[in-house]
């Protein structure tokens, strides 16, 4: 189960039909089910017969019944079933998704494009290093070391070419003038560049009841 802060969740054990609940942060939502595909496919249904008397309906484009194994997408994460390494138990993991990942490398692709070789490179490092952080404060509760340490390196190579390209050096000289000594390390004027790897990942606790929910709960039908 995956639960962010602000979040509410509506569960239901109506015996003899499938389990699900409703996991919801500010008009994003998923609903997880305990049962087969068609009680999944039900539940849509029932989904958009509810929104439907509010003027509201679900987007074709974002909904989809898909298998835990086979992973969703939800406000940024990758949410997927996998088995654990060296281990026959598998775990549901909180990831980064692709497109959040094609995102933040966008913007570091943006910022060390040649037609920036006019910035500063402690404008630049000391830049790149807050989108960075931010993007991984937003990411540090989810299985995000790996792609942090990814994110970094692709950041290194950007920001090393750009260096050599404004300033028309080798890579001898760039790493006298721009890393900590004796380091690959980028640096300008002694101030290190801090990445998406200098944020400390703490894994989600799961709180479950302890949510609050708006909703009053009403008894099935008979």
């Amino acid at each position: 189960m995956f639960l962010l802060d602000r979040s509410y969740t509506v569960e239901s054990t109506v015996p003899h039909l499938a389990n699900f609940r409703l996991v919801r942060y500010a008009d994003d939502f998923v609903v997880l089910v305990t049962g087969e595909q068609e009680h999944a496919q039900a539940l849509r249904d029932v989904v958009v017969d509810v929104l439907a008397p509010m003027g509201l309906r679900l987007s074709a484009e974002k909904t989809r019944v898909v298998h835990l194994d086979d992973g969703f997408d939800f406000l940024g994460f990758n949410i997927r079933r996998m088995r654990k390494r060296g281990s026959r138990k598998s775990y549901v993991y909180t990831k980064p998704s692709k497109k959040a990942i094609a995102s933040v490398k966008g913007r570091v692709r943006v910022m060390t494009h040649r037609n920036t070789l006019h910035h500063d490179p402690g404008y630049l490092m000391e830049y790149l290093g807050r989108v960075l952080r931010g993007w991984a404060n937003y990411f540090r509760h989810g299985v995000s070391k790996r792609i942090f340490n990814a994110i970094d390196s692709y950041t290194w190579e950007r920001i090393t070419r750009w260096l050599l390209k404004k300033h028309r050096i080798g890579w001898p000289e760039l790493r006298r003038r721009f890393c900590l000594p004796g380091t690959w390390r980028l640096a300008h004027d002694g101030q290190r560049f801090r990445g998406a790897a200098t944020v400390t990942v703490t894994r989600y606790r799961y709180r479950g009841y302890r949510i609050p929910t708006p909703w009053t709960p009403t008894d099935p039908p008979a």
